[in-house]
Protein backbone atom coordinates (compact mmCIF):
# COMPACT_ATOMS: atom_id res chain seq x y z
CA UNK A 1 0.00 0.00 0.00
CA UNK A 2 1.09 3.39 -0.89
CA UNK A 3 1.83 6.18 1.50
CA UNK A 4 -0.77 7.96 0.01
CA UNK A 5 -2.77 4.95 0.23
CA UNK A 6 -2.35 4.78 4.03
CA UNK A 7 -3.72 8.59 4.64
CA UNK A 8 -6.33 8.13 2.11
CA UNK A 9 -7.58 5.08 4.82
CA UNK A 10 -6.87 6.91 7.77
CA UNK A 11 -9.42 9.95 6.12
CA UNK A 12 -11.75 7.35 5.39
CA UNK A 13 -11.98 6.07 8.81
CA UNK A 14 -12.70 9.47 9.85
CA UNK A 15 -15.68 9.70 7.08
CA UNK A 16 -18.08 9.94 9.51
CA UNK A 17 -16.88 12.52 11.80
CA UNK A 18 -15.26 14.41 9.14
CA UNK A 19 -18.80 14.76 6.82
CA UNK A 20 -20.18 15.76 10.47
CA UNK A 21 -17.89 18.81 10.71
CA UNK A 22 -19.90 22.01 9.71
CA UNK A 23 -16.65 23.91 9.28
CA UNK A 24 -17.50 26.16 12.21
CA UNK A 25 -14.30 27.23 13.01
CA UNK A 26 -14.04 26.55 16.63
CA UNK A 27 -10.83 24.69 15.93
CA UNK A 28 -9.27 27.81 14.55
CA UNK A 29 -9.06 29.82 18.34
CA UNK A 30 -7.41 27.24 19.94
CA UNK A 31 -4.91 26.36 17.14
CA UNK A 32 -1.65 28.25 18.42
CA UNK A 33 0.13 27.91 15.00
CA UNK A 34 -3.55 29.71 13.44
CA UNK A 35 -2.94 31.98 16.52
CA UNK A 36 0.74 33.02 15.59
CA UNK A 37 0.62 33.26 11.88
CA UNK A 38 -3.23 33.73 11.29
CA UNK A 39 -3.01 31.51 8.12
CA UNK A 40 -5.74 29.21 6.99
CA UNK A 41 -3.35 26.60 5.96
CA UNK A 42 -1.75 26.68 9.85
CA UNK A 43 -4.97 25.73 11.57
CA UNK A 44 -6.80 22.33 11.74
CA UNK A 45 -9.11 22.63 9.25
CA UNK A 46 -6.88 23.74 6.77
CA UNK A 47 -4.40 20.91 7.30
CA UNK A 48 -7.37 18.69 7.02
CA UNK A 49 -8.42 20.57 3.38
CA UNK A 50 -4.52 19.87 2.47
CA UNK A 51 -4.95 16.45 3.68
CA UNK A 52 -7.53 15.31 1.71
CA UNK A 53 -6.27 17.40 -1.37
CA UNK A 54 -3.38 14.51 -1.46
CA UNK A 55 -5.29 11.51 -0.34
CA UNK A 56 -7.61 12.51 -3.81
CA UNK A 57 -4.58 13.27 -5.67
CA UNK A 58 -5.17 17.04 -6.52
CA UNK A 59 -2.11 18.21 -4.25
CA UNK A 60 1.46 15.98 -4.72
CA UNK A 61 2.00 14.40 -1.17
CA UNK A 62 6.13 15.67 -1.99
CA UNK A 63 4.89 19.53 -2.33
CA UNK A 64 7.08 22.13 0.46
CA UNK A 65 3.33 23.65 0.49
CA UNK A 66 1.74 20.41 2.34
CA UNK A 67 5.06 19.23 4.04
CA UNK A 68 5.75 22.94 5.46
CA UNK A 69 2.16 23.26 7.19
CA UNK A 70 2.15 19.43 8.63
CA UNK A 71 5.78 20.24 9.84
CA UNK A 72 4.66 23.28 11.95
CA UNK A 73 1.40 21.52 13.34
CA UNK A 74 2.49 20.83 17.35
CA UNK A 75 0.21 18.16 17.08
CA UNK A 76 -1.25 19.67 20.70
CA UNK A 77 -4.99 18.35 19.72
CA UNK A 78 -6.05 21.45 21.45
CA UNK A 79 -8.94 21.03 18.48
CA UNK A 80 -10.09 18.13 19.43
CA UNK A 81 -11.58 19.26 22.80
CA UNK A 82 -12.64 22.52 20.98
CA UNK A 83 -14.61 20.38 17.88
CA UNK A 84 -17.87 19.68 18.47
CA UNK A 85 -17.68 17.48 15.68
CA UNK A 86 -15.22 15.11 17.44
CA UNK A 87 -13.18 14.84 14.37
CA UNK A 88 -10.03 12.63 15.88
CA UNK A 89 -6.79 15.02 14.63
CA UNK A 90 -4.25 13.40 16.25
CA UNK A 91 -4.44 10.74 13.81
CA UNK A 92 -4.37 11.89 11.04
CA UNK A 93 -1.68 14.31 11.63
CA UNK A 94 0.47 11.15 12.26
CA UNK A 95 -0.83 9.20 9.02
CA UNK A 96 -0.40 12.56 7.22
CA UNK A 97 3.70 12.76 9.08
CA UNK A 98 4.17 9.35 7.42
CA UNK A 99 3.23 10.15 4.15
CA UNK A 100 5.62 13.53 4.56
CA UNK A 101 8.16 10.96 6.06
CA UNK A 102 8.47 8.29 2.82
CA UNK A 103 8.74 11.58 0.36
CA UNK A 104 11.94 13.22 3.00
CA UNK A 105 13.57 9.83 2.36
CA UNK A 106 13.50 10.40 -1.22
CA UNK A 107 15.22 14.08 -1.28
CA UNK A 108 18.06 15.93 1.19
CA UNK A 109 17.06 17.57 4.02
CA UNK A 110 19.16 19.40 6.68
CA UNK A 111 21.16 18.13 9.12
CA UNK A 112 19.02 19.01 12.20
CA UNK A 113 16.40 16.84 10.51
CA UNK A 114 18.92 14.35 9.96
CA UNK A 115 20.04 14.29 13.05
CA UNK A 116 16.57 13.73 14.84
CA UNK A 117 15.43 10.90 12.90
CA UNK A 118 18.49 8.93 13.52
CA UNK A 119 18.12 9.31 17.29
CA UNK A 120 14.80 8.35 16.81
CA UNK A 121 15.50 5.07 14.14
CA UNK A 122 18.56 4.03 16.05
CA UNK A 123 19.29 5.26 19.35
CA UNK A 124 15.22 5.08 20.87
CA UNK A 125 14.53 1.64 19.87
CA UNK A 126 17.59 0.77 21.12
CA UNK A 127 18.29 0.11 25.39
CA UNK A 128 22.11 -0.24 25.41
CA UNK A 129 22.32 2.95 23.33
CA UNK A 130 19.65 4.89 24.94
CA UNK A 131 20.98 4.07 28.26
CA UNK A 132 24.76 5.47 27.16
CA UNK A 133 23.01 8.55 25.22
CA UNK A 134 21.03 9.29 29.49
CA UNK A 135 24.48 8.33 30.68
CA UNK A 136 26.03 11.07 28.51
CA UNK A 137 23.22 14.01 29.06
CA UNK A 138 23.50 13.06 32.75
CA UNK A 139 26.85 13.84 32.81
CA UNK A 140 27.10 17.35 31.26
CA UNK A 141 23.47 18.01 33.49
CA UNK A 142 26.09 17.56 36.22
CA UNK A 143 29.12 19.30 35.18
CA UNK A 144 30.23 22.07 36.94
CA UNK A 145 31.71 23.68 33.67
CA UNK A 146 28.18 23.30 31.81
CA UNK A 147 27.18 24.43 35.12
CA UNK A 148 29.29 27.46 35.24
CA UNK A 149 28.98 28.92 31.71
CA UNK A 150 24.86 28.45 31.95
CA UNK A 151 24.96 30.74 35.43
CA UNK A 152 27.15 33.08 33.80
CA UNK A 153 25.34 33.47 30.59
CA UNK A 154 28.71 32.06 28.74
CA UNK A 155 26.85 29.95 26.42
CA UNK A 156 24.92 32.37 24.26
CA UNK A 157 28.51 34.12 23.61
CA UNK A 158 28.52 30.46 21.71
CA UNK A 159 25.62 29.84 20.37
CA UNK A 160 21.75 30.58 21.55
CA UNK A 161 20.72 27.55 20.66
CA UNK A 162 23.15 25.79 22.23
CA UNK A 163 22.03 27.84 25.23
CA UNK A 164 18.75 26.63 24.71
CA UNK A 165 19.76 22.94 24.14
CA UNK A 166 21.70 22.91 27.33
CA UNK A 167 19.01 25.14 29.42
CA UNK A 168 16.62 22.15 28.93
CA UNK A 169 18.67 19.71 29.84
CA UNK A 170 19.82 21.88 33.29
CA UNK A 171 15.82 22.07 33.37
CA UNK A 172 15.87 18.16 34.48
CA UNK A 173 17.29 18.41 37.44
CA UNK A 174 15.49 17.82 40.93
CA UNK A 175 14.42 20.70 42.75
CA UNK A 176 14.46 18.95 46.15
CA UNK A 177 16.79 16.41 47.17
CA UNK A 178 15.23 12.93 47.72
CA UNK A 179 18.48 11.50 49.86
CA UNK A 180 16.88 11.62 53.17
CA UNK A 181 14.12 9.94 51.48
CA UNK A 182 13.54 6.43 51.01
CA UNK A 183 9.80 4.23 51.72
CA UNK A 184 6.85 4.58 53.87
CA UNK A 185 5.96 4.82 57.48
CA UNK A 186 2.97 3.52 58.80
CA UNK A 187 0.79 3.28 55.76
CA UNK A 188 -3.40 3.35 55.73
CA UNK A 189 -3.61 -0.25 55.81
CA UNK A 190 -2.54 -3.65 53.97
CA UNK A 191 -0.98 -2.64 50.67
CA UNK A 192 -5.00 -3.21 48.24
CA UNK A 193 -3.84 -1.50 44.94
CA UNK A 194 -1.92 -3.19 42.32
CA UNK A 195 -0.35 -1.05 40.27
CA UNK A 196 3.05 -0.36 38.09
CA UNK A 197 4.85 2.15 36.80
CA UNK A 198 5.94 2.48 33.39
CA UNK A 199 9.18 3.79 33.73
CA UNK A 200 9.35 5.42 29.98
CA UNK A 201 12.93 6.72 28.40
CA UNK A 202 13.07 10.01 29.50
CA UNK A 203 11.91 9.56 32.80
CA UNK A 204 14.17 6.93 33.51
CA UNK A 205 17.02 8.12 31.96
CA UNK A 206 16.69 12.19 33.44
CA UNK A 207 13.87 11.72 35.58
CA UNK A 208 14.69 9.19 37.96
CA UNK A 209 13.76 11.74 40.67
CA UNK A 210 10.24 12.06 39.43
CA UNK A 211 9.79 8.31 39.38
CA UNK A 212 11.07 7.43 42.39
CA UNK A 213 8.87 10.42 43.74
CA UNK A 214 6.03 8.55 41.82
CA UNK A 215 6.47 5.40 43.72
CA UNK A 216 6.78 6.56 47.13
CA UNK A 217 3.88 8.63 46.60
CA UNK A 218 1.92 5.60 45.37
CA UNK A 219 3.26 3.17 48.47
CA UNK A 220 1.85 6.24 50.55
CA UNK A 221 -1.41 5.81 49.16
CA UNK A 222 -2.07 2.09 49.55
CA UNK A 223 -0.93 0.54 46.36
CA UNK A 224 1.37 -2.73 45.88
CA UNK A 225 4.19 -1.95 43.51
CA UNK A 226 5.01 -4.49 40.72
CA UNK A 227 8.40 -3.80 39.11
CA UNK A 228 7.99 -5.08 35.36
CA UNK A 229 10.89 -5.82 33.61
CA UNK A 230 11.59 -5.45 29.27
CA UNK A 231 9.86 -2.19 29.49
CA UNK A 232 11.30 0.31 26.42
CA UNK A 233 10.09 3.65 24.88
CA UNK A 234 6.61 4.16 24.60
CA UNK A 235 6.87 5.33 20.72
CA UNK A 236 4.98 8.38 21.54
CA UNK A 237 7.94 10.48 20.23
CA UNK A 238 7.75 8.13 17.22
CA UNK A 239 4.26 8.27 16.19
CA UNK A 240 4.40 12.24 16.34
CA UNK A 241 7.10 12.36 13.96
CA UNK A 242 5.43 10.12 11.33
CA UNK A 243 7.76 6.84 12.59
CA UNK A 244 4.51 4.84 12.92
CA UNK A 245 6.26 1.51 12.04
CA UNK A 246 8.83 1.95 15.11
CA UNK A 247 6.04 3.42 17.07
CA UNK A 248 3.98 0.10 16.58
CA UNK A 249 7.19 -2.00 17.11
CA UNK A 250 7.85 -0.51 20.14
CA UNK A 251 4.25 -0.83 21.18
CA UNK A 252 4.61 -4.68 21.23
CA UNK A 253 7.23 -5.00 23.15
CA UNK A 254 5.78 -2.69 26.01
CA UNK A 255 2.72 -5.31 25.65
CA UNK A 256 4.87 -8.49 25.98
CA UNK A 257 6.86 -6.85 28.58
CA UNK A 258 3.33 -6.35 30.48
CA UNK A 259 1.34 -9.05 29.72
CA UNK A 260 2.08 -11.15 32.94
CA UNK A 261 1.90 -8.53 35.05
CA UNK A 262 -1.50 -7.72 33.59
CA UNK A 263 -2.61 -11.34 33.91
CA UNK A 264 -1.45 -12.08 37.43
CA UNK A 265 -4.69 -9.61 39.16
CA UNK A 266 -6.96 -12.17 40.53
CA UNK A 267 -9.77 -9.54 41.49
CA UNK A 268 -11.93 -8.55 39.29
CA UNK A 269 -13.17 -5.49 41.55
CA UNK A 270 -9.38 -4.45 41.93
CA UNK A 271 -7.40 -4.92 38.30
CA UNK A 272 -3.77 -4.17 38.23
CA UNK A 273 -2.86 -0.56 36.88
CA UNK A 274 -0.65 0.67 34.77
CA UNK A 275 0.57 4.17 35.99
CA UNK A 276 2.43 7.24 33.99
CA UNK A 277 3.91 10.15 34.99
CA UNK A 278 4.58 11.34 31.66
CA UNK A 279 1.37 12.69 29.88
CA UNK A 280 2.89 12.66 26.07
CA UNK A 281 3.83 8.89 26.77
CA UNK A 282 0.30 8.19 28.79
CA UNK A 283 -1.98 9.77 25.80
CA UNK A 284 -0.43 7.02 23.27
CA UNK A 285 -0.43 4.20 25.45
CA UNK A 286 -3.70 4.99 25.87
CA UNK A 287 -4.55 4.36 22.11
CA UNK A 288 -1.81 1.36 21.66
CA UNK A 289 -5.47 -0.14 21.11
CA UNK A 290 -6.30 2.34 17.73
CA UNK A 291 -2.19 1.81 17.17
CA UNK A 292 -2.38 -1.66 16.33
CA UNK A 293 -5.97 -2.34 15.35
CA UNK A 294 -4.88 -3.77 12.22
CA UNK A 295 -2.55 -6.58 13.66
CA UNK A 296 -3.89 -9.78 14.32
CA UNK A 297 -1.93 -10.81 16.71
CA UNK A 298 -1.83 -7.75 19.23
CA UNK A 299 -5.00 -5.54 18.06
CA UNK A 300 -7.16 -7.27 21.43
CA UNK A 301 -3.99 -7.48 23.65
CA UNK A 302 -3.01 -3.84 22.91
CA UNK A 303 -6.69 -2.24 23.43
CA UNK A 304 -6.97 -4.70 26.91
CA UNK A 305 -3.47 -3.20 27.54
CA UNK A 306 -4.43 0.76 27.29
CA UNK A 307 -7.64 0.17 29.62
CA UNK A 308 -5.03 -0.63 32.33
CA UNK A 309 -3.44 2.72 32.11
CA UNK A 310 -3.86 5.36 34.19
CA UNK A 311 -1.93 9.12 34.61
CA UNK A 312 -0.35 9.42 38.31
CA UNK A 313 -2.51 12.33 38.93
CA UNK A 314 -5.81 10.43 37.27
CA UNK A 315 -5.23 7.48 39.56
CA UNK A 316 -4.99 9.18 43.00
CA UNK A 317 -7.98 12.15 42.28
CA UNK A 318 -10.17 8.67 42.25
CA UNK A 319 -10.20 8.32 45.83
CA UNK A 320 -8.93 9.99 48.82
CA UNK A 321 -5.38 11.28 49.01
CA UNK A 322 -3.52 10.97 51.89
CA UNK A 323 -2.66 14.24 53.15
CA UNK A 324 1.30 15.60 53.67
CA UNK A 325 2.86 18.16 55.71
CA UNK A 326 2.00 22.31 55.19
CA UNK A 327 4.31 23.44 52.57
CA UNK A 328 3.98 27.45 52.20
CA UNK A 329 4.58 28.35 48.60
CA UNK A 330 2.65 30.30 45.63
CA UNK A 331 2.36 27.77 43.08
CA UNK A 332 0.97 27.46 39.82
CA UNK A 333 -0.13 24.45 37.28
CA UNK A 334 0.69 24.27 33.55
CA UNK A 335 -1.66 21.55 32.00
CA UNK A 336 0.15 19.16 29.46
CA UNK A 337 -1.48 19.19 25.76
CA UNK A 338 -1.69 15.29 26.02
CA UNK A 339 -2.85 15.21 29.85
CA UNK A 340 -5.63 17.97 29.24
CA UNK A 341 -6.62 17.56 25.09
CA UNK A 342 -5.34 13.57 24.70
CA UNK A 343 -6.49 12.31 27.58
CA UNK A 344 -9.24 14.49 28.81
CA UNK A 345 -7.60 14.49 32.38
CA UNK A 346 -8.66 18.07 33.42
CA UNK A 347 -9.20 18.66 37.27
CA UNK A 348 -7.23 15.78 39.03
CA UNK A 349 -3.59 17.83 39.16
CA UNK A 350 -5.54 20.48 41.29
CA UNK A 351 -6.90 17.42 43.39
CA UNK A 352 -3.31 16.44 44.37
CA UNK A 353 -2.90 20.06 45.60
CA UNK A 354 -5.49 19.91 48.13
CA UNK A 355 -4.07 17.56 49.38
CA UNK A 356 -0.65 19.61 50.96
CA UNK A 357 -2.10 22.48 53.26
CA UNK A 358 -0.44 25.45 52.88
CA UNK A 359 -0.10 26.10 49.21
CA UNK A 360 -1.12 29.28 47.23
CA UNK A 361 -2.31 28.28 44.30
CA UNK A 362 -3.02 31.03 41.55
CA UNK A 363 -4.40 29.88 38.67
CA UNK A 364 -2.41 30.32 35.24
CA UNK A 365 -4.08 32.41 32.16
CA UNK A 366 -4.31 29.12 29.16
CA UNK A 367 -2.21 26.98 31.37
CA UNK A 368 -4.35 24.28 29.04
CA UNK A 369 -2.23 26.15 25.74
CA UNK A 370 1.16 24.63 24.19
CA UNK A 371 4.47 25.51 25.63
CA UNK A 372 6.21 24.78 22.63
CA UNK A 373 7.78 22.22 23.56
CA UNK A 374 5.89 19.23 21.74
CA UNK A 375 8.10 16.16 22.04
CA UNK A 376 10.62 17.39 19.82
CA UNK A 377 9.02 20.26 18.23
CA UNK A 378 11.66 22.82 20.29
CA UNK A 379 14.17 21.25 18.38
CA UNK A 380 12.72 20.86 14.74
CA UNK A 381 11.02 24.00 14.72
CA UNK A 382 12.79 26.80 17.42
CA UNK A 383 11.53 29.55 15.73
CA UNK A 384 7.61 29.39 16.54
CA UNK A 385 8.17 27.18 19.77
CA UNK A 386 10.02 30.35 20.89
CA UNK A 387 7.08 32.50 20.29
CA UNK A 388 5.13 30.12 22.28
CA UNK A 389 7.65 29.36 25.13
CA UNK A 390 7.32 33.54 25.32
CA UNK A 391 3.66 33.61 25.66
CA UNK A 392 3.45 31.12 28.38
CA UNK A 393 6.81 32.41 30.07
CA UNK A 394 5.18 36.22 30.29
CA UNK A 395 1.66 34.46 31.85
CA UNK A 396 3.58 32.46 34.32
CA UNK A 397 5.46 35.51 35.31
CA UNK A 398 2.17 37.61 35.85
CA UNK A 399 1.06 34.62 38.49
CA UNK A 400 3.78 35.51 40.44
CA UNK A 401 4.36 31.49 41.47
CA UNK A 402 7.49 30.94 42.30
CA UNK A 403 6.82 26.78 41.82
CA UNK A 404 5.25 25.77 38.20
CA UNK A 405 4.42 22.24 38.67
CA UNK A 406 3.86 20.22 35.50
CA UNK A 407 2.95 16.67 34.47
CA UNK A 408 5.29 15.97 31.64
CA UNK A 409 9.00 15.83 31.46
CA UNK A 410 8.94 17.82 28.11
CA UNK A 411 7.07 20.34 29.14
CA UNK A 412 9.34 21.01 32.19
CA UNK A 413 12.68 21.02 30.15
CA UNK A 414 10.95 23.20 27.93
CA UNK A 415 9.48 25.04 30.97
CA UNK A 416 12.68 25.15 32.98
CA UNK A 417 14.42 26.20 30.32
CA UNK A 418 11.99 29.14 29.41
CA UNK A 419 12.48 30.43 33.30
CA UNK A 420 15.92 30.08 32.96
CA UNK A 421 16.59 32.30 30.57
CA UNK A 422 13.90 35.00 31.40
CA UNK A 423 15.89 34.86 34.34
CA UNK A 424 12.53 34.79 36.32
CA UNK A 425 12.28 33.37 39.89
CA UNK A 426 10.57 30.25 39.41
CA UNK A 427 10.93 26.62 39.52
CA UNK A 428 9.76 23.95 37.81
CA UNK A 429 9.07 20.51 39.03
CA UNK A 430 6.52 17.33 38.15
CA UNK A 431 3.61 17.71 40.41
CA UNK A 432 3.74 14.46 42.04
CA UNK A 433 7.13 15.77 43.21
CA UNK A 434 5.12 18.59 45.57
CA UNK A 435 3.71 15.93 46.67
CA UNK A 436 6.36 13.50 47.60
CA UNK A 437 8.48 16.71 49.08
CA UNK A 438 5.10 17.23 51.48
CA UNK A 439 5.02 13.54 52.34
CA UNK A 440 8.34 13.65 53.11
CA UNK A 441 7.65 16.95 55.56
CA UNK A 442 5.29 15.15 57.66
CA UNK A 443 7.46 11.90 58.25
CA UNK A 444 5.90 9.52 56.35
CA UNK A 445 9.25 8.16 54.79
CA UNK A 446 12.41 6.39 56.20
CA UNK A 447 15.78 6.59 55.52
CA UNK A 448 16.64 3.50 55.32
CA UNK A 449 14.99 1.39 52.26
CA UNK A 450 13.08 -1.08 53.59
CA UNK A 451 12.80 -4.19 51.12
CA UNK A 452 9.26 -5.24 52.36
CA UNK A 453 8.15 -1.78 50.19
CA UNK A 454 10.18 -2.12 47.17
CA UNK A 455 8.63 -2.89 43.61
CA UNK A 456 7.87 -6.26 43.95
CA UNK A 457 9.15 -8.25 40.62
CA UNK A 458 6.81 -9.49 38.15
Amino acid sequence: MSKESLLHSALNAETDKLLGCIHCGLCLPACPTYLQLGNENDSPRGRIYLMRAVAEGRLAANSERFSRHIDLCLGCRACETACPAGVRYGFLLEAARETVLAHEAKKSTGLQKKMLAFGLRHIFPNPKRLRMAFRVMRALRNSWVINFALTYRLMRLVSSKADFALSLLMSSKPIWSDNSRSMIHGDKGGKTRPVALFSGCVMDGLFTHANDATLRVLAANDCRLGDVHGQTCCGALHAHAGEIDLARLLARRNINAFEHYLNSGTDPQNPPVIIINAAGCGALLKEYGELLKDDPHYSERARQFSEHVRDITEFLAQSEIRRGAEIKERVTFDAPCHLYHAQRVMTAPQRLLDAIPGLEYIPLEGMQDCCGGAGIYNLSEPEMSERLLSDKISKIKATGANILLTANPGCQMQLGAGARISQIDCRVAHIVELLDESYRRAGYYSPTKSTSEAPHPI
